[in-house]
């Protein structure tokens, strides 16, 4: 099923990301996540890869077992990342052989040893240009990222609003943001979106910082703005992994809840293929607005 017919019978949707395991005993815990995840009865999952394109056919074999053996509506990621016209026409004939629908267009990281992205010959420098590719040749429902604190590379948060219309109007059906903890920010840029024309639907996604060694990371990945409150209650605790999971589940599930609140079309949960915090947030929330 493609994931744009579902927002028409869901005005929320509830969503899960994973990436394929690195190894036999990765594919075992993976195997146990997914199992708790599955619980919950997702509205759809995606299935992303490495840097650099590093586990394509792996994140190609999850998508056609979960879809087609679990029985989840899934959808793949894809990336500019040594993606020749004739690499993309293959690989997605492909997806379309096994039945996916669903794609996640992005530019991707620069492969292994590159600091800067260099699009391959014949190939893609942005993920608009793939988008557009995409939608005159095949028919996927086709998803693209956003950032709410703005683009680590952009000049600006307008500037980068600019590029995303860009995106969306090459056939973009709906976005999902990059991880974020301010949740004024997300508003604001719902309303700067808006006012640029982009009237899709934009899923907010959500990661629980549940370790104080996250804090650097997320905000190095994603130029994720984090509440100062909140890094002083981590790193009080930083030595308490206990402590420092509890501030990190309660401050997502806050987020989640006012997120919902007002008026968010549901939440996309990046899960680093660990299901305890993902199933905690998503049980309490449940329990509270009957998701």
């Amino acid at each position: 099923m493609k994931i744009s017919d579902l927002f028409s019978k869901k005005p929320r949707t509830f969503s899960f990301e994973f990436f394929p395991p690195r190894d036999e005993i990765s594919a075992v815990d993976f195997g146990i996540n997914v199992g708790q995840l599955m619980k919950l009865n997702p509205s759809f999952v995606t299935v992303t890869y490495g840097a650099g394109g590093s586990t394509q056919e792996r994140t190609f074999a999850l998508v056609d077992y979960l879809q087609n053996k679990i029985g989840l509506t899934c959808m793949a990621h894809y990336t500019c990342v040594n993606a020749t016209r004739e690499r993309v026409r293959q690989d997605l004939k492909y997806l379309v052989d096994i039945g996916i629908e669903n794609l996640m267009l992005l530019r991707g990281d620069p492969p292994f040893g590159q600091e800067m992205f260099i699009a391959p010959e014949n190939g893609f420098q942005h993920a608009s240009e793939l988008m557009a590719h995409t939608h005159e040749n095949f028919d996927f429902c086709k998803a693209g990222a956003c950032y709410v604190d703005k683009h680590p590379e952009a000049p600006s948060l307008e500037e980068d609003i600019r590029y995303l219309k860009v995106k969306v109007d090459a056939g973009a059906d709906f976005l999902i943001t990059q991880l974020f903890f301010e949740n004024k920010n997300y508003f604001h840029f719902i309303d700067l979106v808006r006012k640029a024309g982009i009237h899709c639907r934009i899923i907010p996604g959500i990661i629980p910082i549940t370790s104080y060694k996250q804090i650097e990371r997320f905000t190095r990945m994603s130029g994720a703005v984090i509440p100062g409150t909140l890094i002083q209650q981590l790193e009080s605790n930083k030595d308490d992994p206990d402590a420092t999971y509890r501030i990190g589940i309660e401050f997502s599930i806050r987020q989640c809840r006012e997120l919902l609140a007002r008026g968010a079309p549901g939440l996309h949960f990046y899960t680093l293929n660990k299901s305890r915090a993902a199933v905690e947030i998503f049980e309490t929330l449940s329990e509270e607005i009957g998701i």
